[in-house]
């Protein structure tokens, strides 16, 4: 280092780090054995000193562990750990054993019968069952709207309205929302908006950073990564938290396995560099598949050619790692391109390390009246495809060979 360099220091506040460095060190709580990963804590209950100490444990005056169902120390570690990547807003975080699972806590925790709840109508399949038809099922009435359309939600706000929620991008069309138009027509309404940010991670998109109340996880996806465990979290304010969601999950039990939550820790570290790789791939695949013949189609945010990529410019720092084209033909061809293909494997699941595709129109999405996969553009001959870490040139060769396959 020359002499006149001047040195840098490192805080030691966990805020002030990179992304890498608080996915590796952030929110971790070592035991008196000083163990260098993250300690497993496979523990339903906890030993109090006294039965004075258990009282003031449960009346809140002591602080520590009760239950598992409300708190673990493994999945404390992890909830800090997310909560401090997701930066400014996110003063709390909750885990959760699925992603749905984070999803339908952050939305029935803050409604209650006769409540209103606006939502974009590009959701995964079970999102749109827990608005559409979950919700009217207690009393809170839900209305779907254009997401990509900021008049189409103003349009419907009623007096009631209390919550906004969409996912962008969308599953699996990669529709856009600008969350920070949606996020003022939300407040200005006194309603909360949720965000459903597992396609763009929060390495690509930071949604409270553009007016966000909450924002929901499924760690299955690119958290974890590797395909292993199911998990879910919720990022929200302090006062959220106490007010609506600690006692909804404190009491129904959603909770994530300590295991679980142990598995996504690790996914943590890698998730910069799992990202990273996966995205550059998606970009050489987006470009490669356009140039088919036998590509009518392809959707991806950070293609100029996406409708949306000024608004991923502004929104989301990449791409992503998600990939929808559609082959010409239906049904049939796509099948057959399914099954010609060698390394890509066909899944439901997507964020993996593993290459996946799947048919929504069949699968994902497939619960859905003909009508309402029409409306938002899922045909027969959609193909969602989640990028992996292989090869990009493996990857191509084989998307290349299902598609000479798929129209021999």
């Amino acid at each position: 280092m020359p002499a006149n360099k001047p040195k840098k220091s490192v805080s030691a506040d966990p805020a002030s780090w990179a992304p890498e460095t608080r996915l590796v060190h952030g929110g971790v709580l070592r035991s008196q054995f000083g163990e260098t990963s993250e300690a497993l804590f496979l523990t339903q209950g906890y030993v109090y000193n006294s039965a004075e100490q258990a009282e003031a444990r449960f009346k809140n005056e002591d602080p520590g562990y009760q239950y598992s169902r409300f708190a673990n120390p493994t999945v404390s570690m992890l909830e800090e750990r997310i909560r401090l990547l997701e930066g400014p807003g996110a003063e709390e975080a909750r885990g959760t054993a699925t992603g749905m699972a984070a999803v339908t806590a952050a939305i029935l925790s803050c409604l209650s019968a006769g409540d209103h709840i606006v939502s974009a109508r590009a959701l995964f399949g079970s999102c749109r069952y827990i608005v559409e038809d979950l919700c009217p099922r207690f009393g809170i009435a839900s209305t779907l709207v254009d997401g990509r359309d900021p008049s189409a939600w103003q349009a419907a706000v009623r007096p009631n309205t209390k919550a906004f929620f969409l996912e962008t991008p969308a599953n699996p069309t990669l529709e856009l929302v600008d969350i920070a138009e949606v996020a003022k027509i939300a407040h200005a309404a006194g309603a909360k908006l949720i965000v459903d940010n597992v396609f763009a991670t929060p390495l690509l998109q930071r949604p409270m950073q553009h007016g966000a109340d909450i924002v929901v996880y499924s760690a299955t996806k690119h958290i974890d990564g590797q395909g292993r465990c199911l998990g879910g979290l919720v990022l929200c304010s302090a006062q959220f938290l106490k007010d609506h969601l600690q006692d909804y999950i404190r009491q129904t039990g959603p909770s994530i396995s300590p295991f679980n939550a142990w598995v996504m820790l690790k996914g943590l570290e890698t998730l910069p560099v799992r990202v990273k790789a996966q995205c550059e791939s998606a970009a050489v695949i987006a470009d490669a598949l356009a140039a088919h013949e036998r590509i009518a189609k392809v959707l991806y945010p950070a293609r100029t050619d996406h409708p949306q990529h000024e608004l991923a410019k502004r929104q989301m720092s990449g791409g992503g790692q998600i990939v929808t084209f559609n082959i010409d033909g239906g049904k049939r061809e796509a099948f057959r391109f399914l099954n010609a293909l060698k390394i890509a494997k066909i899944s439901n699941n997507l964020g993996d390390a593993k290459s996946l595709v799947t048919h929504p129109a069949t699968t994902t999405h497939q619960r859905l009246k003909p009508e309402a996969r029409a409306e938002l553009g899922i045909g027969d001959g959609m193909v969602r495809l989640s990028v992996g870490l292989e090869a990009v040139d493996d990857l191509v060769a084989d998307l290349e060979g299902a598609l000479s396959a798929a129209f021999a």
